[in-house]
């Protein structure tokens, strides 16, 4: 049974550093991919101004964690001479024909919490800045830790995301959806089985 968005919409000035849903700092339409791989790029910037002349127009401009980021879904990296590369996560599964969107979300979970039970349009990319991640799908389960880990998942199964570890979770997802449909919808088809674990 499908439900509501499984994020709350746009971050707002009091989201920085409070644990609580994921939220959305940027969106980029992006369209039709190349056949080639795609990777989700991230860079950070001294200077807001700066990122936005040099953004390609596949990239999308954020301000989080006190930092200014740019990220870029595509198949090459771009010419950026300001940047200052942070990670490459990919290659993302796409499928070749879908017109695409990308969306940009920033969290910050407490160890122990989930998000709910959701489905994607599309790959959903993680990139965690602190602490550990666990996701948990029909599948099976994908475990990280520490600073810049990043998890990858293919378009539709229901997932569950566990802050795991004992420090805070801090970090970024990209949902490159089918622009046609929701990016992310709520769902209760699936019991997890408990891979997931908050330790104590």
């Amino acid at each position: 049974m499908a439900g509501a968005q499984a994020t709350q919409r746009l971050c707002g000035p009091d989201s920085e550093d409070k644990p609580g849903p994921a939220c959305l700092v940027a969106s980029q339409e992006i369209g039709a991919l190349p056949d080639r791989p795609i990777y989700w790029r991230i860079y950070t910037y001294d200077d807001l101004q700066v990122a936005r002349r040099e953004a390609p127009r596949e990239g999308a401009v954020a301000q989080a964690f006190g930092q200014t980021w740019l990220f870029v879904a595509g198949a090459d990296a771009p010419s950026l001479p300001s940047a200052r590369h942070v990670a490459d996560v990919g290659p993302l599964p796409v499928a070749a024909g879908s017109n695409y969107q990308a969306e940009y979300l920033k969290s910050t979970f407490s160890p122990g919490m989930t998000a709910p039970l959701h489905v994607h349009s599309g790959p959903e990319a993680f990139y965690a800045l602190s602490g550990g991640t666990c996701l948990e799908t029909p599948d099976g389960v994908q475990v990280k830790r520490g600073a810049g880990h990043s998890l990858m998942i293919r378009q539709g199964p229901p997932m569950l995301l566990m802050a795991v570890g004992h420090e805070e979770r801090r970090g970024f997802a990209l949902i490159l959806h089918d622009a046609s449909h929701p990016p992310t919808t709520l769902t209760q088809a699936w019991t997890p089985k408990g891979l997931c674990v908050a330790e104590k």
